[in-house]
């Protein structure tokens, strides 16, 4: 029992080869970050709408990351992964033809509960983010692998380690870099991106972090971050990190790892546990907050919800797969043709990635868990925990040491 509940902790985190014309190629956005943009939600068109029995054609694949659970991110020609491999993290820089460019050892990883690595690397401006599970996050540069900087959460901000290991990769908001140690004084920080110095701290609720992924909203009268920590969600100035307001949430465990899912006003918060999840709308131009409905039934772990047209999409207690009314928060469905897990869309349809790795393509439905085309993932070692990634017509799915390339247009 107490292994089912640890196992549903990590979210590892998680993210074409050139098979369509080059005319679609430059129409597609050349970034991909934590789930895209952190919606899950990728800008692809013109993609399978149905597998063969088999799956969609496998282009590579590669044998060899070490355990971990982070997805590829991409920047252009070049994904970025990690994986751990006797006790020590490194940086795998594949082309996207899978050849391997480069490998470096960037230090010590988490290697007590489910070892492995946990975060995704953060592309951005010619430099990489890697944030460790053991507390480190280090800025390199992307094309040298040179080491430009690096902060120990423990020693400058005065953090402590999360019973898993650290779990949230940092957000760039121009030239910030927000991070959530989870130290009593220094709680929310903003880093300047170049040079690792702090822009401004914040005592934030004063309680430890969550494993949550910050949000960025511009839509609001102030400019905030959503930080969803061990007791509280709460919105915070992105311009100083003064506190704007706070709710509290929690579980037995004070762990929430999951991104925020943002529409209109509207903000999810998914929790696990017994405590479930609660629906904020901001009000007073983001100053305040008023709970819309709550629904201990959506319990989420790993994978994450999504928002896709009226609807939220995602896991729950129990082994279910959820449709839930945005507004109301009202039941559509639950189903279990296959286990819980992480769940992206593109192109109208839904992937959903089961702890049993199945990979079923799902079409949005408010009536049924539509499920249109299925295969299982049969390489890899360990959990199903890192989120799939599409990237100009191909699904990558990352499975401890294995990355494979799928061709789903």
């Amino acid at each position: 029992m107490i292994n089912r509940l640890f196992l549903a902790l990590f979210f590892s985190i998680v993210f074409n080869l050139t098979g369509c014309a080059n005319k679609s190629k430059e129409l597609l956005p050349n970034y991909v970050e934590w789930r895209n943009d952190r919606t899950g939600i990728y800008n692809e068109t013109g993609l399978l709408k149905s597998w063969d029995e088999a799956g969609p054609e496998m282009l590579w694949y590669f044998d060899g990351l070490g355990r971990g659970y982070t997805s590829v991110t991409i920047d252009g020609e070049q994904m970025f992964v990690t994986g751990e491999t006797d006790d020590t993290g490194y940086l795998y820089v594949f082309g996207l033809d899978g050849k391997l460019q480069n490998k470096i050892e960037y230090g010590a990883e988490f290697t007590k509960s489910y070892p492995g690595t946990r975060n995704a690397v953060i592309p951005h401006e010619q430099k990489l983010y890697i944030m460790t599970g053991v507390m480190e996050l280090l800025c390199y540069d992307m094309q040298s692998l040179e080491l430009l900087w690096k902060k120990d959460y423990a020693k400058d901000f005065e953090a402590e380690i999360t019973y898993h290991g650290w779990h949230g990769p940092p957000l760039i908001i121009g030239e910030k870099l927000i991070i959530v140690p989870g130290g009593k004084t220094h709680n929310v920080v903003a880093l300047n991106k170049t040079t690792g110095d702090v822009i401004w701290s914040s005592e934030g609720a004063g309680v430890m972090s969550g494993y949550g992924v910050p949000l960025y909203l511009d839509d609001q009268q102030i400019p905030q971050i959503l930080v969803m920590t061990s007791d509280y969600i709460i919105g915070l100035d992105v311009s100083n990190g003064t506190l704007l307001w706070s709710y509290p949430h929690t579980n037995r465990f004070r762990e929430h790892p999951n991104t925020p899912v943002y529409s209109d006003n509207m903000a999810l918060f998914m929790s696990s546990y017994g405590k479930g999840s609660v629906m904020l709308q901001l009000t007073n131009g983001g100053r305040s907050v008023e709970k819309v409905w709550e629904l201990p039934q959506l319990e989420h772990r790993t994978g994450h919800m999504m928002k896709f047209g009226d609807y939220v999409y995602g896991c729950g207690s129990g082994m279910d797969w959820y449709c839930v009314d945005w507004q109301t928060g009202e039941i559509m469905y639950s189903d279990r043709q296959i286990a819980v897990g992480s769940i992206i869309a593109a192109d109208g349809m839904l992937y959903c990635y089961s702890e049993k790795g199945e990979i079923a393509l799902v079409k949005p439905n408010a009536q049924e868990f539509e499920i249109i085309s299925k295969f299982s993932i049969r390489s890899g070692t360990g959990e199903h925990w890192a989120h799939p990634v599409i990237y100009r017509g191909v699904l990558y799915v990352r499975h401890g040491d294995s990355l494979m390339a799928y061709k789903i247009k």
